[in-house]
């Protein structure tokens, strides 16, 4: 039972993360130097998009997850949780590097607003 609710803990977790990366320049609005960990955390999900990468988080959730006695899943979180909502079909490489491109640009349309608001101020 333990291990099953670690591995609910990190599915949460790396959600939360998903969510920072992808809308987290708006607490920038709240306090700047969130900056400091926003930037890096964007380039990393990036990253994992471009690069076809799995997210260390996944193998640990599998992990506990069959030290719990459920099945673990194949291949990355998105393709697991997520995918089936956004794609159906199933997620691509071309659909990976898209959703890391649109995070990118999202984020740097954020930044640019929030400190164009904040020099304004």
């Amino acid at each position: 039972m333990v291990y099953r609710i670690l591995a609910d803990l990190t599915m949460l977790i790396h959600f939360g993360f998903l969510v920072f990366v992808s809308v987290g320049a708006l607490l920038l609005l709240w306090r700047r130097w969130i900056v400091l960990i926003h930037l890096p955390a964007v380039i990393w999900g990036a990253a994992i998009s471009f690069f076809g990468w799995i997210c260390p988080l996944t193998p640990l959730e599998n992990r506990l997850r069959r030290m719990g006695g459920a099945e673990g899943y194949e291949g990355g979180f998105i393709d697991y949780y997520i995918a089936g909502i956004l794609y159906p079909q199933g997620l691509t490489r071309t659909h990976q590097i898209v959703l890391g491109l649109l995070v990118l640009l999202i984020n740097a349309a954020v930044y640019l607003w929030v400190f164009r608001t904040r020099v304004r101020r």
